[in-house]
This record gives structure tokens, C-alpha cells and sequence, in this order.
């Protein structure tokens, strides 16, 4: 489970005997031997470049420094995480994690130094030492780092990229890692499904005002003023809009005078379920008639970006929506940056279906949980990661719920400034949780069978996705691993079917990182091997209901297409709502056992196959719902498009009896898992 840094030194050679001419009388000094941090993305390798990127254009980066004794680190973060450990749930505070691991001043001042003395501007270096975040010319960076940066068309869009290898001179080696920020396609992705959304039908506007939004009471983080241009953020996006017919719960509407192809019948698909239905559905319902609601406990929720109207959007969807559970004032705040920046190629209203999504969410598994939303300044990864880090160093939550990351792997030194936050994140007790992706295996976006990062990270819980039938009286029903294809009704015919895939829930066997000690034993062979570089990583470590077919209904203010912007409900998914579901149980957990839970996965994998977990073995049971959508998503002006969506379409990753890289080791099965969660038994693989 180490981070396996490739750092190889390449020294000049400067021998005269191998010239073919002769050398002149007063020869240049050799070059100064470098270190090579990191090769070029191995994406543009079958890329076409588009010139060199402009020596005058400005490039936003950061440099990663070393953890002291990050083997001793990676030891203590996983006792304190581990049940039966002597060291178990004895966490650090970030003064005592910096004290022992955070990277020196001396290091830092080394660092600084070196960039300042080529033309960079340093602009914030976090308490923990994480990083030296600095600004500069793409000049002066192909001059530090011999990067050669650039330009490339990459899925649609105008990036920059290193074309060589990332290096630094030798005398560095032992005080940077990586250099972040240099491929500009690395943009994290919300994990949500949106263009398979059913919005809820439109009533009255807005019946409800909204709740004035509590001040900011956290200060905005010191440091030099930040050299980029402030970007106002957009309004929000266009509504969505369903059309009928749609389900009140599983199974209420059958679906007639069409092609019956599945085994079961066909169904209207539920309209978005509300919070009651998830929490009777994952038997939350008699703890919480206890008041065991999550009070206590903060949920930081990380995404890009803030939405304008978001306190009042959720407060609104409470009071619609589960009016015995209202969102209080006092139970919301937000840290948010003083400038925002790359707000369109970010998609920067986007993000705002995607912070409703988690802050409702939560606040529905957890109605009585404190939430702290965190928006960075933009999709990138330095500014997501930079938000993350805050979080951690600053033990602002208990919790921290990330429904974005990235389609498919990074090296592992690409990913070493998110690692070390994630173990210090455990060592502190701090849960971090990941949504798994929506893309399923992977290979339709990226070529080759593979989980997202940084789901992949053996220091984060990542959350799978399910489908999930919930009764006329909140019972389960059924759940089975997320998957969809789609087929469109045409001429009284599915067409094409079996359809082509939609989406699903993340999963599969990192190339990077080695299997963790807490999954022996629990993940197959036939999983954890099936790179053929032996056992590896798998994801997801659980799951929750992600499949926007069988999906939840949100609150967001929308543009209308009169041009207004009122409040309207629509139905959502994605393994963006499988997380924050998961972080609102853990709020609950936390409140049980009266601390915090920290790193989950030793306690999760060791309560696997117990009554903890339902485990999800739907291999060869496929469902279908129906849909009907307006074509323009407004109204009927367009027509409408009916399609089949099939459940448990999950291509190469299937779920099976025990663990599997769809639902990981199951669901959180209500009392039971609360119950063995904040008392776990020792695992059987001792630390």
C-alpha cells in the first residue's frame, strides 16, 4: 500500500571522446544532474499537439513536498483505524500530525527559495506543508522543469500538458515530490447523473420563500492576494422537467401495450424518492424516533464552486419535502474562497445540481447533523485538493463527503498530495468518503477496465452505486448493482435492445496501488489478481443507492425558459448521491458511539458477511423501468421520448455472493450496521 514514487536520476554525460568535433577551449560547465518526478500523461501520447503553449501564458501549480517518515505515517494512520489495534480510535490532532510528519521549515524554505529565484510568485503554503502553491509563466515552467508544455485538444477542449518528462535538479530530489497543475486536463467531474434526471412535475413557483442563508463564520484562509482574475459565478442552468407518467414508489404504475423483454414486469419509474422512503427502506426510521439523527457530528461536503441559493434551495426541500426534519440556520455554513476562476470550463453552474444533491442528502439521513459545505475555487485538481486539505488540517468535520473525481487512474505520484492529506485524514479520526464514478468499468471513456481516483486511494471509503425498489409503505423491496442500458421505444419496438450503456457505479482493480491489509481475505483472488500484477486494490468498499432511475428527488433553483429563476424539484443520481447517503449513516454512527469512526475500511471489511451488510448478489436478475421525457426537458412543444432503462446491466464488474467490485461488501443494513459499526469485533487479519 505504499506510494510508489518513480524517481529516477538522469545525469548528463559529458564525455569528449564520443563528440564528433572537438569540444572549445573554455567548455560551458556540465548540466546539473536532474531528477524526474513524473513522466508526461501517458493521454498525449496519442494526442495530436497544437503548438507549443504561449511562454507568456500564466500557469497556476503547486509542489508537492515529502512527508517525514511517510512509511511511519502510513503505520499509524492505519492503527488508529483499526479495531483491535492497541492504537485504535487514540487519533492525532493536525498540531500533533504536523509535529511528527508535516514536512520541515527548512524544506519549505528550500523550496520557496528555489522558485522565487525562477520568476515564480509563491501564493499560499498550507499549516501542514502539504504543498507550495505558486503562480508563473509557462516559460519560466518548462525552464524549471523541463516540462515542454503543450497545447492539445482533449475530449472537446483546449488543454495544456507536459510533452517530456517533469524534472528537477538533483539537490531537490529529497524536498519535492511532484509538480501539480501542469496537465490542465486534470479537472475533477461531479459524479451525478443529471442527463438521466426526472424532475418532479412543476407546481406553483416557488410556494415556499427562502430561508435567509446563516453569514460565513469561518475566515477565509491568509496568504498573499491571489494573482488570478475574480470570476463572477454564473446563474443557475436551464430546469429540467419530467414528463408523466412516474411512479410514487416501485412498482406502483405498470407500464402496458408495450414489449415485455425481461423476466419482470415493467414499471414507471419512481419519480425521485424522498428522504422518509430511504431512511424506511435502509431501516433508519426506529433509531431516529430515538433521536439518534446525527446531532454532534459536522459533515464537511467538498465540491466546486457555491450555489448561490443553496441554503434556501435545501431549507426549502425540507420543508416540501420531510417537514418534521427542517433545516435549521444554525445547522449550515460555508468556507468559501475569495475568487473563483476557470467558471466555464468548469461548468461552474454544474456544480450547484451537484451541492443541492449533497447538502439534501445529508441532511435527510442526518436531519439533525451540522454541514459545512467548502467550495473551491474550481474543478481543478490543486483547487479541490487545497479544499479537501483545509478541511483536514483545520479538523473542521468529522466527515468529509466528495461526490467528483476523476475518469479512471493517476500515478501514484501524481496522486501524492492527495494521498498524504487522506493519511492524515485517518490518523486525525476523519471519515473520508469518495463516490466510486458512474462510468462502471471504465472502459467506455477510458479504453481499459479501471476504477476512478481518488476512489482507488486505500486511505478513502469508496461508495459504490445500486438500484434500489422501495415499497408502497417504504419497505425494500429489492436492490441490485447499478447499471443501465437505455432503449427507445420506436415503432412499437425497444430499439436497439439490449440498449447501449447509460451509466453505473464505479468499480474495479487499481494498477496502481497494492492491495491493503484490511481487504485480504475478504476480496477474491479472481478480483484482486485480475490485472495479472498481482493483488491490487478494489473498489467500491460498500454501497447505496446511485442509479438515477430509481434515484432521489432534489430542490434546486432553476432558469425557467421565461427567463426566471424559481425553485423546482427533479430526480437525481449517481454515485454523487450514493456518498453523501453514506455520510449521513456515519454522522449517525458517530453519534452513537460518541466520536468519531474515522478511516471506516479495517471496521468495514471486518464486518464483512455479517448482518451488518446486505450483500448484493443479483448476478443474472436484470430489471427494467420506463421512462417518458421531454425531448427539449421543458414541456411537450418537442415531442416526448418513452425508453427502457434495464438495472444490473454492469458489464465487466458484476455483483456475486460476498464482496464484489460493484457493491463492494453491501449495503449498510440500518440497525445491525449502526450497531456493529460503533462496537466492531476484531478483524481477523490483526494489524
Amino acid at each position: 500500500m505504499s506510494l510508489r514514487l518513480r524517481g529516477l536520476l538522469a545525469v548528463t554525460a559529458a564525455c569528449a571522446a564520443a563528440l564528433s568535433v572537438a569540444l572549445p577551449a573554455t567548455a560551458a560547465p556540465p548540466a546539473s544532474p536532474r531528477v524526474t518526478l513524473d513522466a508526461a500523461p501517458v493521454w498525449t501520447h496519442a494526442a495530436t499537439p497544437a503548438g507549443a503553449t504561449p511562454a507568456a501564458a500564466t500557469v497556476r501549480l503547486a509542489a508537492v513536498l515529502p512527508l517525514r517518515d511517510p512509511a511511519g505515517a502510513e503505520r499509524l494512520a492505519l492503527a488508529v483505524s483499526t479495531p483491535g489495534d492497541a492504537q485504535y480510535g487514540h487519533y492525532l490532532t493536525a498540531a500533533q500530525w504536523r509535529a511528527r510528519f508535516a514536512p520541515t521549515d527548512a524544506t519549505v524554505a528550500t523550496v520557496t527559495g528555489w522558485l522565487r529565484a525562477r520568476g515564480f510568485s509563491v501564493t499560499s503554503v498550507p499549516a501542514n506543508h502539504r504543498y507550495v502553491a505558486f503562480t508563473g509563466s509557462a516559460g519560466a515552467a518548462n525552464a524549471a522543469f523541463g516540462a515542454g508544455l503543450t497545447n492539445y485538444v482533449k475530449d472537446g477542449a483546449h488543454v495544456s500538458a507536459p510533452s517530456r518528462a517533469v524534472t528537477v535538479p538533483a539537490e531537490l530530489a529529497t524536498s519535492i515530490t511532484g509538480i501539480t497543475g501542469l496537465d490542465t486536463s486534470a479537472r475533477m467531474t461531479p459524479t451525478h447523473s443529471t442527463q438521466d434526471a426526472i424532475p418532479a412535475a412543476a407546481g406553483p413557483p416557488n410556494p415556499l420563500p427562502h430561508a435567509a442563508g446563516p453569514p460565513n463564520p469561518l475566515p477565509h484562509a491568509a496568504g498573499p492576494p491571489d494573482p488570478r482574475p475574480k470570476e463572477e459565478l454564473p446563474p443557475p442552468g436551464a430546469v429540467f422537467r419530467n414528463a408523466p407518467p412516474c411512479s410514487d414508489f416501485y412498482g406502483q404504475k405498470l407500464v402496458r401495450n408495450v414489449p415485455q423483454p425481461l423476466a419482470t414486469p415493467l414499471t414507471y419509474a419512481p419519480c425521485g424518492y424522498v428522504p422518509e422512503q430511504l431512511r424506511s427502506a435502509y431501516g433508519l426510521t426506529a433509531s431516529q424516533r430515538l433521536g439518534l439523527d446525527g446531532r454532534g457530528a459536522t459533515v464537511a461536503i467538498v465540491d466546486a464552486y457555491a450555489s448561490p441559493t443553496i441554503f434556501g434551495d435545501a431549507a426549502t426541500y425540507a420543508q416540501l419535502n420531510d417537514s418534521r426534519h427542517p433545516l435549521r440556520a444554525s445547522q449550515f455554513r460555508q468556507l468559501l474562497p475569495a475568487t473563483f476562476t476557470d467558471t466555464e470550463a468548469c461548468d461552474a453552474a454544474g456544480w450547484y445540481g451537484e451541492e443541492s444533491l449533497d447538502v439534501e442528502a445529508v441532511h435527510g439521513t442526518a436531519p439533525a447533523a451540522s454541514i459545512l459545505y467548502v467550495g473551491a475555487s474550481s474543478c481543478n485538481d490543486v483547487d479541490i485538493v487545497a479544499a479537501v486539505n483545509s478541511v483536514v488540517d483545520n479538523d473542521l468535520a468529522q466527515i468529509i463527503s466528495n461526490s467528483y473525481g476523476n475518469a479512471g487512474e493517476v500515478s501514484a505520484t501524481d496522486a501524492a498530495e492527495e494521498h498524504q492529506t487522506y493519511m492524515q485524514a485517518a490518523a486525525q479520526g476523519i471519515t473520508v468518503l469518495f463516490s466510486s464514478g458512474d462510468a462502471g468499468d471504465n472502459i467506455a471513456d477510458t479504453g481499459t477496465r479501471q476504477p476512478d481516483y481518488p476512489a482507488a486511494d486505500p486511505f478513502v471509503t469508496a461508495v459504490g452505486g445500486t438500484s434500489l425498489g422501495v415499497g408502497d409503505r417504504g419497505q425494500y423491496l429489492f436492490e441490485t448493482g447499478w447499471g443501465n442500458k437505455r432503449s427507445v421505444l420506436t415503432d412499437g419496438a425497444w430499439t436497439p435492445f439490449p440498449g447501449e450503456f447509460r451509466g453505473g457505479g464505479g468499480g474495479g482493480t487499481s494498477f496502481v496501488w497494492d492491495q491493503p491489509r484490511y481487504q485480504l481475505g475478504v476480496v477474491p483472488a479472481s478480483i484482486a489478481n485480475v490485472n495479472g500484477n498481482g493483488p491490487h486494490r478494489a473498489v467500491p468498499d460498500l454501497a447505496l443507492l446511485g442509479d438515477p432511475n430509481t434515484g432521489y428527488l432534489v430542490g434546486q433553483t432553476q432558469q425557467f425558459p421565461d427567463g426566471t429563476f424559481r425553485y423546482s424539484q427533479y430526480r437525481i443520481g449517481g454515485t454523487s448521491l450514493s456518498c453523501p447517503l453514506l455520510a449521513g449513516i456515519q454522522a449517525v454512527a458517530n453519534q452513537i458511539a460518541r466520536r468519531s469512526l474515522g478511516f471506516l475500511n479495517p471496521t468495514v471489511y471486518s464486518l464483512a458477511g455479517t448482518p451488518a451488510f446486505k450483500d448484493i448478489n443479483s448476478a443474472g436478475v436484470t430489471r427494467g423501468v420506463v421512462r417518458v421525457d421531454y425531448v427539449n426537458s421543458v414541456d411537450d412543444t418537442d415531442g416526448t421520448i418513452t425508453s427502457l432503462r434495464t438495472l444490473n446491466d454492469t458489464g465487466t464488474i458484476f455483483t456475486r455472493r460476498g464482496y464484489d467490485d460493484v457493491t463492494g461488501v453491501g449495503t449498510p443494513n440500518g440497525a445491525a450496521y449502526l450497531a456493529a459499526v460503533t462496537r466492531p469485533p476484531t478483524p481477523h487479519h490483526a494489524h
